[in-house]
């Protein structure tokens, strides 16, 4: 039987081999097909006694499928039951209960869909009511109510945690609980605020507003569509004085709580109690686990599975993270998982451990199920999943397999369109082993559809697969020119979705059908899809999917586009910030500029509050007026349709009044490093972190120390890990004594190390590697030194460590010498041939063994000095100042080296001319490398040369080859070594020069060219004239007078002309045109040259003399000389003025005379081109008068006489009129004049002076008794009072001088006047006139 068996197997895997095994295949709709069940009603369907009854059974295939039902293993008609009825196109049964009673619907119903291909069947779908849940309900836990209890006020202090209890009344399935107040509104939850698994209200931390009085729990009964609640439960949440005063009232004390208020504290669990716990779970089933932590502020929750990642498809966090979710868990979800809350406080860890055990599921009757949830026992389940359909071209093989699990082990029962397949028709090309159907050399018609049936008395599984035997050419699904957008380095899948019979091939290609695709960057796979794995920006563009298989070919075309991603350039930062100011977050973001973007912010993981204070941008977040509620945080998220980025800070409200800051400090280092999972090569560390000190802790840095390679307190970096893990893998060295620490690292800083951890030896192993950097070189020509780097400490493994060195000559087939060679990292072979190839190796060797097989190395022997000289030395003359010299380059073996190159000695013996001088510098022409010829540039033309060449290699220079020699041609001359103007005159110059020194052959003449050169600088007309090579010298003719000429002489040979010296002359003026300016020079003097100097003018100003001039000659070098007129010394002073056409002239000495003329300089051995001189006179300066009236010193002493003046003349009246009557009062009423009257008020005349009158205004002037104003004779003058030597203020301010002999005759002049003192405004105008 068993050989019986294995055979089959055999036979199996030779038709795989042979044959194919199809995967899931979508037939389309249009083909001939057999029935697939889509849609049915779970196993156990309980009837709801308000609704219909609604058993599902849905199904596809072509034809559409007919559908009937059995009940209880019976045909069920409905047509003979009046309150059933089937939808149409569908099996669905519709069973109205309303006008009949539930219970006789109950019982076990089948569906079953077939077409002429073959018919798929359903599950047995169980309908019942709940009233069984409800009896063994009442047997388990009694009647779902509450017991009846008072529950008391729960008063606590603002900043503690708090747990309300619900414990609902038990029920099965369990009852689904909530919190709701009077109103029937839900209770707000948060981070804060929120309900375990078990129904328990939870808070973190209590805040006033959390104070009512109607905190219910609901709970409600699915099946029995109950609702039950709980007694409301009132909490007060008071400060500390208002606890005192509130407990004192309800305990008759007076004080009970004395405690501080609640300070800020780190994270405590207050579920899961424990430290480490387990939970064990079926697989198949849903896993929750919780972390309700309390603390203040309040602690943020996160979770992480230490022995790997989670399940992202699966897994989901509830209850603001409280609670982990994975559903359909396997066994390789069991492990250690480990939630951790956090606050700026610190830190608190809770560890889960996990195990999955075989599923479970509903049996037939509820007791047996009930059992197996108690005692876990495994119902059984798929292992590679359900059987699948197959679809087959004539002539194929297949396989449809059913492969499942369970404990006792299931059997298996097949059959074939819903009848045992032992009782169905007989076909060749099948053939049933145990869990598979094996089919080969199928055939048209032999399409139908297989259940496979699994069971054992914990229950069954039953499942439909059909197998549909089609002749169809490809067609591709995925629909033509689809756009596919990715993001970039993400992986790209692009769908070729076909069918065709046989299963067509899948071939993919990029722009064209030559667009092939590399392998190592795509990949397609089985289903036809092409994969990416990290997409570029080039990766853009046109595919097309090509479908074949042998009843033809079918192609479409998709297109890819690659995005930028999206990432958050300027993330939000931690803001601490006082309550009533304003705080923004600012979130910047770059993305692909096709994609749309979406800024979403959240608060806490929730959204904002729909508040006016929060005002969002399009890259910030502005909380205006803060309050304590907006503290938490706050998430910018920015989505595309492709991707997201997001990233998080914590805002932190303080109170206005003085209140301690959080201060951010480096955190505390790590504790309890523990090793374990120790290997020879691995070992895993732990630790847990220390304080964070409110920055978030972003990595951990791992050290080691080595004691036995190196000294203590010598640290190495080793790795780094994420500041959200505490657990690292470490990769080891052998034969290495580690001690490790570990430091933590937030944005303030680096940790002190943590303590070390126990020492961990790694035993002493063969080396894994062998010494870099090998090489092989001479010193001398008959040694190799043969050098590496040697291995480190770590890098030796073991003890013992040393080098085994080998080499041989290459190519020479011999076998490999080889020395032991320690503490040392080279090695020197003596005696070897002269520059000699050799192969190398260096093996590193310890106590344990040796490093694998080093790779071979390749050098060279030392080297030697070449021993021979270039061959066959020749030269070819390319042109007059050009050579090439060619030569046989010489063999390796006589270089006896690595070729440097060729140097290139070459000299000039001679001109070819009998007038120049010998030369015998060297030259030296380098060539690096190897070469055969070379140019030799810059040679001078109509010389004799000689040249030589070597080689040379890395130890010097080889033999010269033998002198060669060789003549280079005529070339043009150069320019006459000097041109001399000489001899000039009206009409007429000469012109001396020399010949080139630089003949470079044999002179055949000169060429002179002149030209006139006008005020402008301007060139005229041209002339030339051919002289003899042995002419030194001309003169020139006819020639204008008083006229600038420009020479240009060449030297020629029969190459050509060379290039040309140049000279300006000037001829001299005709002594007829002369003006008479020139005999103011003298009869003595000779005949002026003609000068480039126009107009000379002068002016006399402040700053000096101003010269100004006209020049239009070439001459740079101008100077403006003047001397003294008439003066015995002749000396001319200078001062240079060059290209400017003006000059002040200062220091001159005022009433001299200066003649001053103006020069320009030209060549060296001609005077200097001057102008006319001009007589220039500095006038003597006066002396000034100066007015002293209009100095300002005076002027301000005067106003300070002036000013002295009036104060001591107001100070005399006020005097005047405190004392009363005067002596020259007294003086006055002794001589009154009968004439006079005294001034009234009223006509302004003078009245008799009396106490009465002495507070009266003063007035303003004096008038004489007839009325008339004498304004000449009547003021008061001080030259008057003063000039007689009299005049002089008495004590009380009086004038004496006015009874003096003066004042006598004036006043006999002027008649009698008032005695009345002079008013001050008339002594000022009296003081005016001396001014």
């Amino acid at each position: 039987m068993v050989r019986r068996r294995m055979m089959a197997r055999a036979r199996l895997l030779m038709l795989v081999l042979l044959g194919h095994l199809a995967n899931a295949v979508e037939v389309p709709l249009d083909l001939a097909q057999p029935p697939t069940i889509t849609h049915q009603s779970p196993k156990d369907y309980i009837i709801d006694p308000r609704e219909s009854i609604v058993i599902h059974c849905d199904a596809k295939g072509k034809p559409h499928p007919s559908f009937s039902w059995t009940r209880n293993g019976s045909h069920f008609d409905v047509e003979q039951h009046a309150n059933v009825h089937m939808k149409s196109h569908s099996g669905t049964l519709v069973v109205d209960i309303s006008r009949e009673r539930a219970e006789h619907y109950e019982g076990v119903y089948q569906c079953t869909a077939r077409n002429k291909h073959g018919t798929a069947v359903s599950n047995n779908i169980v309908v019942r009511q709940p009233l069984e849940f409800s009896i063994l309900r009442a047997l388990l836990k009694g009647s779902p109510l509450w017991s009846k209890e008072k529950i008391k006020p729960i008063v606590i202090q603002e900043g503690v945690s708090l747990k309300l209890p619900c414990r609902p009344p038990a029920g099965f399935p369990p009852p689904i609980v909530f919190w709701m107040d009077n109103n029937f509104q839900r209770l707000p939850q948060s981070n804060r605020v929120s309900q375990s698994l078990n129904g328990d209200l939870y808070f973190s931390n209590v805040l006033r507003e959390d104070s009512r009085n109607d905190y219910i729990c609901y709970a409600r009964f699915p099946h029995t569509q109950t609702i039950q609640q709980k007694q409301p439960i009132t909490v007060k949440v008071l400060d500390l004085d208002a606890i005192n005063d509130t407990m004192a009232a309800f305990y008759n004390d007076t004080d009970l709580f004395s405690e501080e208020p609640v300070d800020e504290r780190r994270p405590t669990f207050l579920i899961p109690a424990v430290p480490s716990s387990s939970k064990m779970v079926l697989r198949g089933h849903v896993l929750e686990m919780e972390c309700i932590a309390e603390g203040l502020p309040t602690p943020d929750i996160s979770w992480a599975k230490v022995s790997g990642e989670l399940p992202a498809t699966r897994t989901s966090f509830l209850h603001y993270h409280k609670t982990l979710r994975v559903v359909n868990v396997s066994e390789a979800d069991a492990g250690e998982y480990r939630c951790t809350a956090r606050n700026r406080h610190g830190t608190a860890h809770r560890t889960v451990h996990v195990t999955i055990k075989g599923g479970s599921s509903f049996s037939l009757t509820l007791a047996r199920m009930f059992i197996l949830r108690l005692l876990f026992a495994a119902a059984p389940y798929w292992i590679n999943g359900a059987p699948r359909n197959l679809v087959l071209a004539p002539g194929e093989n297949g396989v449809v397999t059913c492969r499942a699990s369970g404990t006792p082990k299931p059997s298996i029962r097949w059959a074939m369109n819903g009848i045992p397949i032992d009782n169905s028709p007989k076909d060749p090309s099948r053939n049933v082993e145990d869990d598979s159907i094996i089919f080969s050399d199928v055939q048209m018609g032999s399409s139908a559809v297989y259940q496979c049936n699994i069971s054992n008395e914990y229950g069954y599984l039953l499942a439909n697969a059909f197998v549909n035997v089609l002749s169809e050419p490809p067609r591709v699904l995925t629909p033509a020119n689809k756009v596919y957008q990715v993001i970039k380095n993400h992986p790209a899948l692009m769908d070729c979705a076909s069918f065709g019979s046989p299963v067509p091939q899948i071939t993919w290609f990029k722009d064209s059908r030559f667009g092939t695709l590399d392998a190592e960057t795509h990949n397609v796979h089985d289903n036809g899809t092409l994969e990416i794995h990290v997409a570029q920006s080039r990766n853009s563009g046109k595919y097309t999917c090509v479908a074949q298989n042998s009843l033809g070919i079918y192609e479409n075309h998709v297109h890819l586009e690659v995005k930028e991603a999206t990432r958050i350039l300027k993330q939000p930062e931690y803001r601490v910030i006082q309550r009533g100011r304003s705080v923004a977050f600012e979130c910047k973001v770059k993305h692909d500029p096709s994609l749309v973007p979406t800024m979403t912010w959240l608060k806490d993981h929730g959204e904002l509050p729909d508040d006016e204070r929060f005002i969002v941008d399009s890259d910030s977040l502005t909380i205006t007026d803060v309050t304590e509620g907006d503290a938490g945080v706050y998430t910018c998220i920015m989505n595309t349709t492709l991707d997201h980025d997001s990233a998080s800070a914590e805002l932190t409200v303080v109170e206005v009044t003085p209140r301690p800051t959080v201060v951010n400090e480096r955190p505390e280092p790590p504790t309890d490093l523990e090793l374990t999972d120790q290997k020879k090569r691995s070992v895993q560390l732990t630790w847990i972190p220390g304080d964070e000190h409110n920055s978030p802790i972003q990595k951990f840095v791992i050290q080691f120390e080595d004691t036995l390679h190196h000294h203590r307190g010598h640290w190495h970096n080793l790795t780094e890990v994420s500041g959200s893990k505490t657990t690292a893998h470490l990769k080891l060295s052998p034969y290495v004594h580690y001690t490790f620490r570990v430091l933590a690292v937030n944005s303030m800083g680096v940790s002190q190390p943590s303590l070390p951890s126990k020492v961990f030896k790694t035993d002493a192993a063969a080396p894994d590697e062998n010494p870099a950097d090998v090489h092989g070189f001479g010193t001398e020509h008959d040694n190799l030194v043969i050098s590496w780097k040697p291995l480190s400490g770590l890098q030796a493994n073991g003890p013992g460590l040393h080098y085994r060195v080998m080499w041989r000559q290459k190519m020479m087939d011999s076998e490999w010498t080889a020395v032991t060679v320690a503490n040392n990292s080279k090695f020197v072979v003596s005696g070897t041939p002269t520059f000699v190839p050799y192969e190398i190796k260096v093996q590193a060797v310890n106590d344990y063994g040796a490093a694998p097989d080093p790779p071979v190395a390749h050098g060279y022997s030392g080297e030697d000095l070449p021993v021979s000289a270039p061959d066959s030395v020749q030269a070819y003359v390319l042109n007059s100042t050009l050579a090439e010299v060619h030569w046989v380059p010489v063999p390796p073996k006589l270089i006896r080296g690595y070729l440097k190159g060729y140097h290139v000695y070459y000299w000039r013996e001679r001109s070819l001319h009998k007038n120049n001088p010998h030369h015998t510098e060297k030259q030296i022409l380098t060539l690096n490398g190897n070469h055969s010829h070379a140019k030799l540039p810059g040679l001078h033309p109509f010389s004799l040369y000689s040249f030589n060449v070597r080689v040379y290699n890395g130890k010097g220079e080889g033999p010269p080859s033998a002198t060669q020699q060789f003549e280079t041609p005529e070339g043009v001359p150069g320019a006459p070594s000097s041109l001399t103007v000489t001899n000039t005159n009206v009409d007429s110059l000469s012109l001396d020069w020399k010949p080139p020194h630089e003949r470079n052959g044999v002179l055949t003449g000169y060429t002179l060219k002149y030209q006139p050169v006008n005020s402008s600088n301007e060139l005229g007309p041209e002339e030339e004239l051919a002289l003899a090579a042995n002419e030194t010298s001309v003169t020139l003719l006819n020639l204008k007078y008083s006229t600038r000429y420009k020479f240009y002489l060449n030297a020629k040979t029969h190459k050509g002309v060379g290039p040309a010296v140049t000279q300006e002359a000037l001829t001299i003026m005709d002594e007829a045109l002369v003006t008479d300016a020139d005999d103011d020079m003298g009869a003595g003097h000779s005949a002026p040259t003609a000068s480039p100097f126009g107009s000379v003018n002068s002016s006399v100003g402040e700053d000096g003399v101003l010269i100004s001039w006209e020049y239009w000659g070439p001459e740079k070098s101008i100077s403006l000389e003047y001397i003294v007129d008439n003066s015995e010394d002749q000396v001319w002073q200078k001062e240079p003025v060059n290209a400017s056409h003006s000059f002040v002239l200062r220091g001159l000495k005022e009433g001299v005379s200066y003649r001053v003329r103006l020069a320009a300089k030209g060549l060296a051995e001609q005077e200097p081109h001057r102008s006319k001189e001009l007589v220039v006179t500095v006038p003597a300066v006066a002396s000034r008068q100066v007015d002293i009236a209009t100095q300002g010193w005076f002027i301000g002493l005067m106003c300070a006489i002036a000013l002295l003046i009036l104060i001591l003349l107001i100070i005399c009246f006020i005097q005047r009129n405190k004392g009363g009557k005067y002596p020259v009062k007294e003086k006055e009423d002794a001589h009154t004049d009968p004439e006079f009257q005294p001034m009234k008020d009223e006509d302004c005349t003078f009245g008799e002076y009396s106490d009465n009158e002495d507070h009266k205004p003063l007035k303003g002037s004096r008038t004489p008794s007839s009325g008339t104003v004498k304004r000449d004779d009547s003021d008061d003058s001080l030259v008057d009072y003063g000039e007689g030597g009299d005049g002089q203020f008495n004590e009380d301010g009086s004038f004496i001088g006015q009874y003096s002999g003066k004042s006598a005759s004036r006043d006999a002049v002027e008649g009698p006047e008032s005695s009345e003192a002079p008013s001050p405004i008339n002594a000022m105008n009296s003081l005016l006139p001396a001014f």
